[in-house]
């Protein structure tokens, strides 16, 4: 048994180490600090520096408050900016990389107490060597904390059901790690969605561990809405969908005119992510974006749709009149495609954001499949879709093992990690840009099912396989 035990865990650490040396990998040679980085980061050090909540400097030097991000992550930025330095973010990337690698052990050991042993180390070395989680450990981001507390979370709620259900301890791990995931990202309220009504069932319908729970959610949330009804006078409890401050206009019209014929993350780079700022070039839109039905009609909107665009390019600035032009062109092409706007393309930009090759962090160009301009990024980039895939279907092929297997005490386990998938996967279908890293979430899920696959041995199930 010790010679056993001695050979798990050496396992388990070369594991590591590996997904160690992956994650430094990246640190040294994919680091990115741009974007959403410099808002959190710069609402962090405002925060510390200032005691403002914000990032907009005006004229005067003054910093104005901000809601448009929650603060779960500028409150990770300035603890890790107090200890290693202001804008350290180098040391973000290292605390980053140890949160990944939590989030491997997480993991595996979700899948050890349900499956086994050997699935527990299978999964740490499909999680550990994940490169599309790794990835982002050298970007200072909310998506490495986010998968942790997703990790977190699912295994709270094993260890609280092998404790004895009932008020312990771990209620409050599972409380408070959602809580701080729904501060990291609104959309992070389906976690608590997905597994609160299975802690219900399977804690023999008692309502106190989920109201502890749910406690633990609202208390931060309230002190937030209070914050922003005080300094805004706005109900707001999370964040805007559109990311704007009272009184900014949300570009509404722009985006449904977007979602009439948007599908590619390259759009998002090239059109959706310039509005009110930048040119958008005609060029960089696809046919469909024209399409009215008929070819004189398709004509006659492709004219509308440049003379919009050029005037909207003459100053680059969202106006009132820009959003009444596009949401003309929007109104057209739901009109002459109902179907098409409803269904079939949110649908398309989801199996794009699950399903195209995860090289958004890296120089990669954006319209990877014109193998003509550089085929050997080309060709690495039709790898790493391959791996995707991969991973996605070795996850899917262990759920449905398990699923097929001796379920028993696990049923609300399984059904959580599902639901917290499809709920993610409804409301990606209502967004407007497709972007890869919004289902990045689901990997935590597809490392434990992926267990499911070494988990049913002769005379062994799922509900004894950790005994």
């Amino acid at each position: 048994m010790d010679r056993e035990r001695r050979r798990v865990q050496t396992a388990a650490a070369v594991a590591l180490a590996a997904g160690l040396l992956l994650r430094l990998w990246f640190v040294r040679h994919a680091p990115l600090v741009a974007g959403d980085a410099l808002v959190y980061g710069g609402i962090a050090k405002n925060w510390m520096t200032r005691d403002v909540y914000g990032f907009y400097a005006n004229g005067s030097g003054g910093i104005s408050p901000t809601l448009l991000r929650l603060p779960g992550y500028p409150m990770f930025l300035a603890v890790c900016f107090r200890l290693f330095g202001m804008e350290h973010y180098g040391a973000v990337r290292y605390v980053q990389v140890v949160a990944d690698l939590v989030t491997c052990g997480l993991a595996a050991g979700i899948s050890r107490r349900v499956f086994g042993e050997k699935a527990g180390i299978a999964t740490l070395w499909l999680a550990a060597l994940c490169p599309f989680t790794a990835n982002y450990a050298a970007a200072p981001l909310t998506e490495t904390l986010v998968l942790l507390t997703i990790a977190a979370a699912f295994y709270g709620f094993v260890r609280w059901r092998d404790a004895g259900l009932g008020l312990n301890g771990w209620v409050w791990v599972v409380g408070l790690v959602l809580a701080y995931s729904l501060l990291l990202r609104p959309d992070q309220g389906l976690l608590a969605v997905a597994v609160l009504p299975a802690m219900w069932w399977v804690g023999r319908r008692e309502w106190v561990p989920v109201i502890v729970c749910v406690a633990c959610i609202v208390l931060p949330l309230t002190v937030w809405t209070a914050r922003n009804w005080r300094t805004f006078h706005v109900f707001q409890p999370l964040a805007p969908r559109y990311a704007n401050d009272p009184g900014e206009d949300p570009p509404t019209q722009f985006g449904r005119w977007y979602r009439t014929w948007a599908i590619e993350f390259a759009s998002t780079d090239a059109v959706y992510w310039n509005y009110n700022g930048d040119r958008i070039d005609p060029e960089t839109l696809p046919a469909r974006a024209f399409d009215a039905g008929s070819a004189a009609a398709s004509e006659r909107l492709r004219q509308q749709t440049l003379d919009v665009l050029n005037r909207y390019n003459l100053t680059t600035q969202q106006t009132n009149k820009s959003e009444a032009e596009f949401g003309a062109l929007a109104d057209e092409r739901i009109h002459a495609h109902p179907v098409q706007y409803y269904v079939l393309l949110p649908l398309a930009r989801l199996a794009d954001m699950a399903l195209r090759p995860r090289t958004e962090m890296m120089a990669v160009p954006m319209e990877w499949w014109r193998w003509r301009g550089n085929p050997d990024k080309s060709l690495f980039a039709a790898g790493y879709a391959a791996l995707n895939l991969g991973y996605l279907v070795v996850g899917a092929i262990g759920f449905r093992r398990w699923r097929r297997g001796h379920l028993a005490g696990w049923a609300p386990l399984a059904w959580a990690m599902a639901a917290s998938v499809l709920l993610r996967c409804a409301l990606l279908l209502t967004i407007d840009n497709a972007e890869p890293r919004y289902t990045l979430e689901f990997f935590p899920v597809v490392f434990v099912c992926a267990g499911a696959l070494l988990a049913v041995r002769k005379g062994q199930t799922f509900d004894t396989a950790h005994n």
